[in-house]
């Protein structure tokens, strides 16, 4: 069982939603906060009410697609609180619109943001974390197992993150550091209203989703759980976990579930 009161703990993407919770959920079990996020102005406001409630707290802007950025942001947290145990990778945008209708630059931009972006704040947190034998924490989804329509780009950068990552634990847990990645299905965040159409403008449309969105604060307190058991893998709420035997056990009915939703 993992100790994080005391830790320091990066959170990309951490001004609101999930990263907001998750800052929320370490700080409250004494861990130091290194914020990260590209909204300066909403950075700022969190990292303000995580002071107040007795959290010590560090907020950097940081674009995750700029490396160079992700290395300073990394290294400030590290500076500031003497190293850096816990990186959570959960930075992340989304798109909506079948493939064919689809401009290469939304893909590239969502592949930019959600995988890149783990990559570099990765590789900039890698020596802290095998000098602490610390932990990283990806954000994936249940599209980072299965297939989703009308967002491959988006599907394409969950999957990459299962590669990287698991290839990743493979390198680093004999010197200690551990590797959990985690797949939610539907969370009331704010990723939609932030979501890409086909054209790279602004989604205006509507998302039909399976059953009750879990809100932020229980998935981080599934996270904060399972980082404390050191759990390679997270389904947090029984939609991921039916979507992943589904699409193990029958994936051709998966499919047919995919293409079905393609028509409607």
């Amino acid at each position: 069982m993992r100790d994080f009161d005391g830790a320091t703990v990066v959170v990309s993407g951490a001004a609101a939603g999930l990263g907001r919770a998750l800052c929320e959920r370490f700080g409250r079990a004494g861990s130091r906060i290194v914020a990260l996020d590209r909204d300066g102005a909403a950075l700022r406001g969190a990292v303000d009410a995580l002071q107040a409630s007795g959290v010590a707290a560090l907020g950097c802007d940081c674009d995750v697609t700029d490396e160079a950025a992700c290395r300073r942001a990394i290294e400030a947290g590290a500076a500031h609180f003497g190293g850096i145990d816990l990186l959570v990778c959960n930075a992340g945008i989304s798109h909506h619109g079948e493939f064919a209708r689809t401009l290469p630059d939304v893909i590239r931009r969502v592949m930019a943001v959600n995988f890149l972006g783990a990559m570099h704040c990765t590789h900039a947190a890698l020596p802290d974390l095998l000098a602490r034998r610390g932990m990283v924490i990806a954000i994936s989804s249940v599209a980072g197992f299965a297939p989703l329509v009308g967002r491959t780009g988006y599907a394409a950068s969950k999957h990459a993150l299962h590669g990287f990552f698991d290839s990743l634990r493979s390198e680093v847990s004999p010197a200690g550091v551990a590797v959990m990645l985690v797949c939610p299905s539907f969370i009331a965040t704010g990723i939609d209203r932030h979501a890409l159409d086909p054209l790279g403008n602004p989604f205006r449309g509507t998302k039909a989703i399976a059953g009750k969105p879990a809100t932020p604060a229980q998935v981080a307190e599934r996270i904060y759980e399972a980082a404390r058991r050191e759990r390679r893998l997270l389904l947090p709420g029984a939609t991921a976990r039916l979507a992943w035997w589904v699409s193990r056990l029958t994936p051709a009915a998966y499919a047919r579930i995919m293409a079905r939703r393609m028509r409607t």
